[in-house]
């Protein structure tokens, strides 16, 4: 895995709108979500280069109408991360 990105947004609509901005902003792939409290809290992972995880991440925090909890990008995770990831999406199996 090249680099990971992390975005944590309150609200289900506001984290798939911010997914589709990542997406088409840069060249990253969706690699998975995780969504808490009913949806409420909506954590997005993708992938991809660092310059262009970086710049899908910067995307998100430059949104105004979203609430941006958390975010991260993390060069050459870990191969215990992905681990982590391989779980989570194994939850969607439409992923």
């Amino acid at each position: 895995m090249k680099a990971l990105g992390l975005v944590e947004i309150s609200g289900l609509v506001p984290a798939i709108n911010a997914l589709d901005g990542m997406l088409k902003t840069a060249d990253v792939e969706f690699v998975t979500w995780e969504k808490k409290l009913g949806g409420r809290l909506v954590t997005i992972i993708i992938t991809g280069s660092v310059s262009s995880v970086k710049e899908a991440v910067h995307y998100v925090t430059d949104m105004r109408d979203i609430k941006l909890v958390a975010h991260a990008v993390i060069p050459s995770p870990h191969s215990e991360l992905e681990k982590l990831i391989e779980v989570s999406t194994k939850k969607y199996d439409y992923l």
